[in-house]
């Protein structure tokens, strides 16, 4: 059993599990009642989303190595609230009983939210798929 770090919209695996979107907004332009079927997910978790705002200030400019350090600082806190501390536990401990998959839309892992969150589920015990 183990969690897998995909991009949304991505062909699933066949022993993914479900799919849970941890993004700020729905898919645009897809209806609700086709997000699974179009292999973006299958619940929508937008708590372990970045805030509006640190979306806002990190889609301003092109990702720097300074700039990715600050949103990942600026994520890694929003994700250290107690809400989400309580998430990311519930995460962690599902993860040794049951395969799912959590992701965003983003086209690169290493400047996208999901790699951090990836790293706050292993901090917290999870049992994590290997990057492929």
């Amino acid at each position: 059993m183990a969690i897998r770090i995909v991009r949304l919209g991505s062909p699933r695996k066949p022993t993914e599990g479900p799919r849970l979107g941890t993004v700020r907004r729905p898919p645009r332009g897809v209806p609700k009642a086709q997000y699974a079927r179009r292999d973006y997910y299958d619940a929508w978790l937008p708590e372990l989303a970045p805030s509006a705002k640190l979306l806002a200030w990190g889609s301003s400019a092109p990702w720097t190595d300074p700039r990715w350090a600050r949103f990942e600082r600026d994520y890694r806190r929003e994700m250290s609230e107690p809400a989400c501390a309580r998430l990311l536990e519930v995460l962690a401990r599902l993860s040794h009983q049951a395969h799912f998959s959590v992701g965003c839309y983003c086209e690169h892992a290493n400047r996208c939210h999901r790699s951090i969150l990836r790293d706050l589920l292993l901090a917290h015990g999870a049992e994590i798929v290997p990057s492929e």
